[in-house]
């Protein structure tokens, strides 16, 4: 059933610790910008409903 699987697993081209630490820090540094964006775009809208949404009294 898994004869071929150690195989194919040493066929494979794993990165070596520098790029994956390199990759790694690229990946949370993106996700770490897209959650600030996301974020700031919510408290704008947030701000803005705020605004539309007032009764006056």
């Amino acid at each position: 059933m898994f004869d071929g699987l150690l195989s194919e697993l040493k066929k494979v081209s794993w990165p070596t610790r520098k790029e994956t630490i390199r990759l790694t820090v690229i990946v949370l540094l993106i996700s770490l910008i897209i959650g600030a964006y996301v974020g700031i775009i919510d408290i704008l809208l947030a701000k803005v409903l705020e605004i539309l949404t007032k009764t006056t009294k």
